[in-house]
């Protein structure tokens, strides 16, 4: 169907019926919901209709006023100007690091005049699903995505994100390239590894540990490492990536402690990056408590930022930039529906490190 037919069967619907809605047309004319967005946006442009969230409604006739009063069409533009785009946002928790992100997401909403809808899963694959086809039954514009799986590790995943008919900008999580209308901001956790790796090698370490409980970020985080390990010419660290104990709830190091006092006591090292905060509190507190001294023996940075600062020991860190984010990954949703044939983007933010007591650096 052409362009101009369905913009004549939306308006006939219309002229019967005095509203419709994006679904309802999208299934009566063979098309996707995106398409019809699309469509009713332009027509509302046009002054030919007014746009509302989830459809569309029939122009109101112009009252009876003198010529200072505004056209019925320039009514109707400016009613479509402050119609605001909708737009859905699945994390998968509220209590960790996507606090953050949700803050410059919200930012951004109110700096470009949209709106967000927030859902949450749970780190579970199929409440993933349950939340998005909630938040796509109530009319959202497009997507903010951070699924529980990383699609370009889970091909269920991403099928089931290709599938999805509104735009979708992937937060926090990577679009592969067999997703080819998907679009991405993110952290380069690979980076910030690289980074704190490459800081305790300054310190003079030649042999640096990854310690971590298994996350979706974990994969990345060692990437970053091995790159910084082979480009310094250090000696191979030890790696040790722990279980989860379940979904979403990453196991606590306490009860390898013992497991990390014999790797370091084994192989000499004497520096460690620990990923992520909440589990290297734990284990600075372990350790210390074993009579292990924080940096003197074991040099420490830690990943994520959230809690760093709090430790006996305050931690070095790597310091996602959560914030911007949140905000780019809504910009780049809101460009993608005022122009939906703009090239598509996918946007890395690198970290930055913040120096604390653990790794033993002079403070400034």
């Amino acid at each position: 169907m052409l362009a101009e037919e369905r913009h004549g069967a939306i308006l006939q619907e219309l002229s019967r019926k005095g509203s419709v809605k994006v679904a309802d047309l999208a299934a009566s004319l063979g098309v996707s919901a995106v398409t019809i967005r699309h469509d009713v946006r332009e027509l509302a442009g046009r002054g030919l209709l007014v746009r509302v969230h989830g459809g569309a409604v029939s122009v109101p006739d112009a009252p009876p006023r003198d010529g200072a009063e505004p056209a019925a069409g320039e009514q109707v533009r400016e009613r479509e100007r402050r119609e605001p785009y909708v737009l859905g946002m699945l994390v998968p928790q509220i209590t960790y690091y996507f606090p953050a992100v949700i803050r410059g997401a919200q930012a951004a909403a109110r700096e470009l005049g949209v709106r967000i809808s927030l859902a949450v899963s749970r780190y579970d694959p199929k409440e993933d699903r349950r939340q998005v086809a909630q938040l796509l039954s109530s009319g959202v514009d497009g997507l903010l995505l951070t699924p529980s799986e990383n699609p370009t590790l889970s091909l269920v995943t991403e099928q089931w994100v290709n599938e999805l008919d509104v735009p979708v900008v992937l937060v926090e999580r990577k679009a592969g390239w067999s997703m080819p209308a998907v679009e991405q901001a993110a952290t380069d956790h690979a980076y910030g590894a690289y980074l704190a790796t490459c800081h305790l090698a300054r310190l003079g370490h030649e042999r640096v540990a990854l310690l971590a409980c298994e996350s979706r970020s974990t994969p990345w985080i060692r990437e970053g490492h091995e790159l910084a390990q082979r480009s310094l010419g250090l000696r191979e660290g030890p790696v040790r990536i722990f279980p989860r104990a379940a979904v979403g709830a990453p196991a606590g190091m306490d009860e390898h402690v013992d497991d990390v006092l014999d790797t370091f006591g084994e192989q000499g090292v004497r520096a460690a990056l620990v990923h992520n905060d909440m589990d290297a509190l734990s284990l600075v507190r372990q350790l210390r408590g074993r009579g292990v001294s924080i940096p003197e023996d074991l040099a420490i940075v830690t990943y994520d930022d959230e809690v760093a600062s709090l430790a006996d020991v305050p931690l070095t860190a790597v310091s996602p930039p959560k914030e911007e984010v949140g905000a780019a990954a809504v910009r780049m949703l809101v460009d993608r529906l005022d122009d939906p044939g703009r090239p598509l983007r996918g946007l890395l933010l690198r970290p930055s490190l913040r120096i604390r007591a653990s790794c033993g650096a002079t403070l400034v």
